[in-house]
């Protein structure tokens, strides 16, 4: 039996990790959803041509791997993919829902709520001198301030050894992206229902980033969830799952 848009979830992970990060617990509760974990280009066993040069490339390689329309679910870097492909193809995405993403990473003068560009810098740097010790550090980042910081950051460890190595070229463009992409102009042509969640103690992601989005995309939903950093699927799952069930309940209410 075929399944509808709204039982159709396409879920993309962050920079440097692979479609394991949604290897958790509360996926039990989305026993009807048909998940679509598509990786990143050259993430996990994502091929990297040197044609997938820019976001809207990216956004296009994750277009061609998805059903013809579902709700598309990104973190961080994810998120960014998902704007670039609902604005790409509109009317394949049926509803957004952004974890600890931002329209814009890095800081600037009417945007302070981000990374300062030198962190991304400093990032490239390492990245060409030891990939390794870059990604550990970036896992470092990415729990700290959380709750449960120790037990995420083991689960992403665990997880990302799951998977083959990301390529390095891609991790370089990847921060490329997360640099230089600015899609705050852009939100107000996404007309699709979106839900925004930010981790109270993000440090990559300002939770301040929160008011920006409801500025900048008033019809969007945004949420915080407390205690968490910048992985809220893993040290929050509960709290993850009930919101994402929510949501895809407001895109299924216009078909009732």
């Amino acid at each position: 039996m075929s399944t509808h848009f709204e039982e159709e979830l396409v879920m993309l992970h962050g920079w440097g990790m692979n479609a394991a990060v949604w290897d958790g617990d509360w996926q039990a509760d989305w026993p009807e959803l048909c998940q679509h974990r598509i990786e990143l280009p050259g993430h996990g066993t994502s091929p990297f041509p040197p044609t997938l040069n820019n976001l809207w490339r990216w956004a296009d390689a994750c277009l061609d791997a998805a059903p013809a329309r579902a709700v598309w679910l990104g973190w961080s870097l994810g998120g960014l993919v998902a704007l670039a492909a609902a604005l790409r193809a509109p009317k394949r995405v049926a509803g957004l829902i952004l974890l600890t993403a931002t329209p814009r990473f890095v800081q600037a003068a009417d945007w302070r709520p981000a990374m300062p560009e030198t962190t991304l810098d400093q990032f490239h740097t390492e990245l060409l001198a030891d990939p390794a010790a870059t990604l550990a550090r970036f896992l470092a980042l990415q729990v700290r301030g959380s709750d449960s910081a120790r037990e995420t950051l083991q689960q992403l460890r665990e997880e990302l050894a799951s998977r083959p190595p990301p390529n390095a070229d891609a991790l370089a463009l990847g921060l490329d992206l997360l640099r230089e992409e600015d899609l705050r102009g852009q939100l107000p042509d996404i007309r699709c229902p979106a839900l925004w969640l930010f981790g109270s103690h993000d440090a990559l992601v300002p939770a301040a980033v929160a008011e920006r989005i409801e500025m900048l995309m008033p019809g969007a939903q945004t949420q915080i969830i407390a205690g968490a950093a910048h992985a809220p699927h893993l040290s929050h799952p509960a709290e993850f799952a009930q919101a994402v069930r929510s949501m895809l309940a407001e895109v299924r209410e216009p078909l009732a």
